[in-house]
């Protein structure tokens, strides 16, 4: 049998429930990946090894007494330190939230525990998920498995991470402008941001402040579309602490995404009007798509202009951190323990105006018209999901792009963070690898509440394109 870490989380809850391996035996091949792992990568920050093999003997008590633990039996799974597991540290990868410890469970991760998953610890962020690589002063840079010196992404980089890594099966991520996205095509994994709300967020007990600028979403990063959609069967779903919460859907997704597709009308844009992509990025691109053409799909070259909200996304939602923030009484007296690019950068947005904010919410209001039309003729929209193999593990982002300049740095990240603020599910599978032998990922969009469309179109991608290689580890 391959090494337990090495099978699906479906593969190894389906062992888990008929005895042929027990949630101890699962919970103990994590931990020992970790011993074997994570001081190369850090990926996990926080590890409850005594906790979850007391869990884990749990779950094989109730399965030995003929009960239904629920279909993630015994699976371990990592949390993003944005993410609340009660009596576990949530520190947000900041100095002044060290010692800062949840009292409960966030709605996802309680929901994951009930459908019998275990946490086996928190996994490293860049402070507040504020940059697109994950590197912070409590922990430090988190390292790509592919290439110890690129970055694993951000902001669910240590989630990342463990999945490239073989460390767990999946793990928790937070999406607010392409921090699920980000990471699982810097590490070739699939990540998925559903329709907004369709997983509650929260509650945030150390912050315990409503947030107004909706772009978080929370998601999977996998390293299949299966265990996505097994992920999302388990925590979507309406919640009274969230009230933009949706319904949970009918039919579970799991039983949707080997449903043949009909034949789809597909837009693809290169660039989205104003992004730059490296050649070999762009070429990777050019054959996933192809793969669409050749499943019989209708795939039309779009000429759009989106107009672009990178700066209005970063300063609502700096804005919005700063109030998270600015009075908080871990924070007030302590601001020179913070990153100081990222207090900086707070603080500068917090001198936003309200004309100013009204102005952000035209330009937002102007991209959803845009994307209406365009949902209202193609099924799904495919774009790169980002425009480069992965960097610097410690930073800083790349100043230019096959030689060319980049104007705005958000660009780096420009193909993610429309659709936070436009609300759509988006999706990145894994396109290939760039010139530096790096993972490439192509993002699938589809219209709200269409998140069964995303995972099937990425499902029959998958089925094309299997992702059965990852990174050879050596200590």
């Amino acid at each position: 049998m391959n090494h337990l870490m090495d099978l699906s989380g479906g593969e190894l809850a389906g062992l888990v429930r008929s005895r042929e391996v027990s949630a101890e035996e699962a919970t103990t091949a994590a931990l020992e990946r970790i011993d074997e792992r994570n001081a190369t990568f850090n990926a996990f920050i926080h590890i409850s090894a005594d906790r979850a093999i007391d869990e884990a003997r749990a779950i094989d008590t109730r399965i030995a007494n003929g009960e239904d633990v629920g279909p993630l039996a015994g699976v371990p799974f990592g949390v993003k330190d944005l993410e609340d597991v009660g009596g576990l540290p949530t520190t947000f990868g900041s100095v002044p939230f060290k010692d800062n410890v949840a009292e409960r469970d966030s709605v996802e991760v309680e929901r994951l525990r009930g459908a019998g998953a275990v946490v086996i610890g928190k996994t490293n962020t860049p402070e507040f998920g504020c940059t697109a690589f994950t590197k912070n002063r409590l922990f430090g840079p988190t390292r790509n498995p592919w290439n110890l010196e690129r970055t694993p992404g951000g902001s669910s980089g240590g989630s990342s991470a463990a999945i490239a890594g073989r460390i767990v099966p999946f793990s928790t991520g937070s999406d607010g402008g392409g921090s699920v996205r980000i990471p699982a095509c810097y590490v070739g994994a699939f990540g998925f941001k559903p329709t907004f709300g369709r997983i509650p967020v929260g509650p945030e007990e150390a912050l315990g402040m409503q947030r107004w600028v909706d772009t978080v979403h929370y998601g999977p990063i996998t390293r299949s579309v299966r265990d996505a959609a097994l992920f999302m069967d388990v925590t979507a779903g309406y919640h009274p602490t969230d009230p933009n919460s949706l319904p949970k859907p009918q039919r579970p997704y799991l039983s949707s995404i080997d449903d043949k597709l009909a034949k789809l009308r597909i837009g693809f844009s290169r660039d989205l009007g104003y992004a730059i992509v490296d050649p070999a990025v762009a070429s990777e691109i050019e054959s996933a798509v192809a793969v669409f053409k050749g499943l019989g799909h209708e795939v039309v070259d779009l000429d759009i202009t989106l107009p672009d909200l990178g700066f209005s996304w970063a300063v609502m939602s700096g804005a919005e951190d700063y109030a998270h923030l600015a009075e908080h009484p871990r924070i007030q007296g302590n601001e020179e323990l913070m990153s100081r690019s990222y207090w900086e950068g707070v603080k500068l947005a917090s001198n936003v105006t309200h004309p100013q904010t009204a102005a952000f919410q035209h330009d937002r209001a102007r991209l959803n018209y845009l994307l209406a039309d365009l949902f209202g003729e193609f099924d799904l929209l495919l774009t790169p999901t980002l425009p480069t193999e992965a960097f610097t593990a410690a930073g800083p982002f790349p100043t230019e792009i096959a030689g060319t300049p980049i104007e705005n740095p958000i660009h780096i990240v420009a193909f993610t963070y429309p659709f936070n603020l436009s609300g759509h599910p988006a999706a990145t599978v894994r396109a290939g690898f760039g010139a530096e032998g790096l993972p490439v990922g192509l993002q699938i969009v589809a219209e709200r509440h269409r998140d069964d469309l995303v995972l099937q179109a990425s499902a029959a991608f998958e089925r094309e394109r299997p992702t059965d290689e990852w990174p050879e580890f050596t200590a």
